[in-house]
């Protein structure tokens, strides 16, 4: 939110020489987040004064061009120039070549003197063009840097000014305002107004607050206006989609004329730009007081107004010039023609304001939160008035906002008022909250008086009402946000002073550390950075699409997700069932951007719903829910266990002289796997596998002792790759670390290294080549016994000397004894049982 200065002086005791710096640095103080400075005279500086055009000579040039040679003077006639300086003319006329062509004799207009600095650091000086010296420019609104309109110069009349010659043009044109910019949470779109913003600002600064709505005259009821109906018959959570209607008649509207000056200079210091008269009147009152205003061309209605939710299949082109197609939870304006608006989101076309409206009718209307912020999304159409619609409005603002845009087009459009108007709906109750007196100081650990907390309380606008035990305060109608006790006291904290609460230390108390499985998670991550790869974190939310992909090996097979009810983007609208989609994602844009060599890893939960989710009912704020309710609760919630998974692209290194980069491949993946289980201590027994997201022959299946599948390794199918524009080969892995730290000993015992020497013997076997190689080298660990130190397979051979569909595999085998040397008939008797065992299991051959 952007606070011109001059804005907010209107309703607060700012100080007079107190900058956009001192603003922010006093609101920091009430929770408030500074974000930026607007202040035009940093980048503009004068001498720019008001100039009138005494005399204008065309001059066609050689290129086809026709410049203005012009004689424009700067200090009213009779009267001489104080300001000095080369290139400026004692005379009080300057001569100015100028390009534009939409002015004329006597027209006043904004001339920066030689000495002057635009936007851009673009320094003004008297030179020598087109034959003649050009002391100044004649600026348009863009070089002002006030607009972008560059397609002539700024002649005042336009603008509806007629200032004295040399006049300062920045004081005029509200240039030497300032604003301060300010970052509003969720929970306080009061403060998306100059109205919110002062009241905080008094309380920051501990002076008096005038209210805008205080300075509005309004009407003690209002009858025999426009008819309006409020019809919602599909309300969302059974809150009315709109709960108050006001509208007011304003006739004899000229919309042609300008805004003035000091209306356009504030919008544009608040990040608004100005548009027509209308427009800008309803904006204004907007900034001013936090209600979003709709106008119409009251000509172009038809009918009653209706706000109803929308029917199947109807359309609406916007003000921006779209067409779209409405959702039957959309909130609508209508008429007798139909859909004239989206309500508190954006008008339609058909009956919007234009240079020929003479009679507006004026919409101040309450609208739920929920329907606007769903319709907002649903559009992709965020607008000021949705910002503060769906963060929350004053119910009670609407027909103070109204009155103020009735009394501005009178004002400054010559508009006539109609005594009648509308104003429909039914006010909500206010909400009451009991505090007890002890509360606020058992939470904040400061011993409050009684004098801070109803002060506190009564400032934030509520009333507040001694009770027996406590206070009982009705929250102010702009603050949605005060629901519980809770939200009192952080409130009473926040306007006694952050800085009044002390600064303790607390004891930590006594424990045992990390848990059991902290302390496993910590351990396999840190082996991971050990060994190379990097960290990333991705978004839990993805497509059905890639759930599918990632999520289940069958290839065709529909993976069981959780589906968002209220997706940041429609396109990843599920809870992940696996972390490989996000990690894919954030590989594939690295590789983007020219990052080829990557090893990324990531830890998460993932999401696998099972049996009932959810519960019927949300508990209510304010009191704890019972162990039955919280039960339900977590029942509701999908298992979430985590996962543990790492993508490879490109090369292990970079490449150099004398050294050739190797590619990552599926071992690489293996590896990992193989290394998180080395480091719990948890024996993972690898198989050939089949997994839609990998390639069919370079897959293997992770699993425990115990046969469960834990995970997958190996290299990303070659279509998935290419779908997604990655290389053609790349690896990766995922695993439950869940069940690894399940599987884990609660102590890792190392085993005593023996001193006696290693007897080393290799076999190689012909086995039917679907025979996986894991299950041959398990038959031969089983049969070796207690002698056999280790077994590796070092070799697949399959080809001349092997019969058609065999294969050769040939193992290491590391024999060792606790305590004796093994003779070479032990070593040799336990690699026969070994091969004996192999063969009766599989009819290995031994070559």
């Amino acid at each position: 939110m952007r606070i011109p200065l001059s804005w907010l002086r209107e309703f607060a005791q700012v100080p007079a020489g107190a900058t956009a710096e001192d603003v922010m640095a006093d609101l920091v103080k009430v929770g408030f987040e500074e974000e930026d400075v607007h202040r035009p005279t940093d980048t503009l500086q004068g001498p720019i004064v008001v100039g009138q055009v005494l005399s204008l000579v065309k001059e066609p040039q050689s290129n086809g061009k026709t410049i203005n040679w012009c004689q424009v003077r700067v200090v009213p006639e009779g009267q001489e120039q104080t300001l000095t300086g080369e290139g400026i003319d004692q005379s009080g006329v300057q001569g100015i070549i100028c390009g534009a062509h939409n002015f004329v004799e006597g027209d006043k207009v904004v001339v920066t003197l030689p000495g002057a600095v635009l936007p851009g650091d673009f320094r003004i000086s008297a030179r020598k063009t087109y034959g003649h010296l050009s002391a100044g420019m004649i600026a348009s609104v863009r070089e002002l840097g006030i607009g972008e309109d560059h397609d002539g110069i700024l002649v005042l009349s336009s603008i509806g000014l007629d200032p004295e010659i040399g006049t300062d043009a920045m004081e005029l044109l509200g240039l030497y305002d300032q604003a301060a910019e300010i970052n509003v949470t969720p929970d306080r779109g009061y403060a998306f107004s100059i109205r919110g913003v002062a009241r905080e600002y008094a309380h920051a600064t501990g002076t008096t607050f005038t209210d805008p709505a205080s300075k509005v005259a309004v009407a003690a009821s209002l009858s025999a206006g426009y008819p309006v109906k409020i019809n919602d018959a599909a309300p969302i959570y059974g809150k009315p989609g709109c709960d108050r209607f006001a509208a007011r008649t304003v006739t004899g509207v000229d919309a042609t004329l300008p805004t003035p000056a000091w209306m356009s200079s504030r919008l544009r210091l608040a990040g608004i730009r100005s548009i027509s008269l209308p427009v800008d009147i309803s904006n204004y009152v907007m900034l001013e007081l936090g209600q979003p205003l709709h106008f119409y061309d009251q000509d172009k209605l038809s009918g009653e107004i209706v706000v109803r939710r929308a029917d199947a299949g109807e359309k609406l082109t916007t003000l921006d010039g779209k067409e779209r197609a409405l959702d039957a939870e959309d909130l609508l304006i209508t008429d007798a023609s139909g859909v004239i608006g989206i309500a508190g989101v954006m008008g339609g076309a058909a009956t919007e304001v234009t240079d020929t409206t003479s009679t507006v009718l004026i919409e101040a209307a309450h609208f739920e939160e929920v329907s606007i912020a769903r319709s907002r999304r649903r559009h992709k159409l965020p607008s000021e008035a949705s910002k503060r619609f769906e963060r929350g409005v004053d119910w009670h603002i609407a027909d103070v906002a109204a009155q103020r845009a009735v009394d501005l087009l009178v004002e400054l459009a010559g508009g006539t008022a109609q005594e009648t108007g509308t104003d429909v709906g039914t006010a909500p109750d206010a909400v009451v909250i009991d505090l007890p007196a002890a509360y606020a100081a058992a939470r904040i650990g400061i011993d409050f008086t009684e004098g801070q907390i109803t002060t506190a309380l009564q400032d934030l606008g509520g009333t507040v009402e001694k009770t027996a035990d406590g206070y009982r305060v009705s929250a102010p109608s702009w603050r949605h946000d005060l629901e519980t006790r809770d939200d009192l006291t952080e409130e009473i904290a926040r306007l006694v002073g952050y800085d009044q609460i002390p600064a303790t230390l607390p004891v930590a108390p006594p424990g045992k550390g990390l848990t059991r499985t902290q302390q496993q998670r910590r351990r396999l991550m840190q082996a991971f950075a050990d060994a190379g790869l990097t960290e990333v974190l991705s978004y839990p939310f993805v497509s059905k699409a890639a759930n599918d992909t990632f999520g289940t090996p069958e290839q065709g097979a529909e993976r069981k997700a959780l589906k968002l009810a209220n997706p940041i983007s429609e396109e990843q609208g599920y809870l992940r069932t696996s972390i490989l989609p996000g990690l894919f994602e954030v590989a594939r844009r690295n590789l983007s951007r020219g990052f080829r060599d990557l090893a990324l890893f990531e830890s998460g939960s993932v999401f696998l719903p099972e049996g009932t989710l959810g519960t019927a009912s949300i508990p209510p704020l304010g009191t704890r829910p019972s162990d039955e309710v919280l039960d339900g609760l977590y029942d509701g919630v999908p298992h979430q266990p985590l996962h543990v998974a790492a993508v490879f692209t490109g090369h292990d290194s970079p490449a150099a002289a004398g050294h050739t980069p190797r590619p990552w491949d599926w071992a690489d993946a293996l590896d990992v796997a193989r290394l998180a289980g080395d480091v719990l201590g948890v024996d993972l027994v690898v198989s050939q596998g089949a997994h839609q997201a990998f390639h069919p022959g370079r897959t293997a299946q992770l699993s425990l002792r115990s046969g469960e599948v834990v995970g997958y390794a190996g290299e990303l199918h070659p279509k998935l790759l290419a779908s997604h524009d990655m290389p053609a080969r790349a690896a990766a892995v995922e695993l439950n670390a869940e069940l690894l730290f399940q599987a884990a000993a609660d102590v890792i015992v190392a085993r005593p290294i023996s001193g006696f020497p290693i007897a080393t013997q290799d076999v190689a076997l012909v086995v039917p080549q679907d025979i996986p190689a894991a299950e041959v080298l398990a038959a031969l660990r089983e049969g070796a016994g207690e002698l056999l130190e280790d077994v590796a397979l070092f070799d697949v051979y399959a080809g001349k000397g092997i019969p058609d569909g065999s294969k050769s595999l040939a193992f290491g085998l590391r024999f060792r004894a606790s305590d004796r040397t093994l003779t070479a008939d032990e070593a040799s008797a336990a690699r026969e049982a070994a091969v004996a065992l192999a063969a009766e299991r599989f009819g290995a051959v031994q070559r």
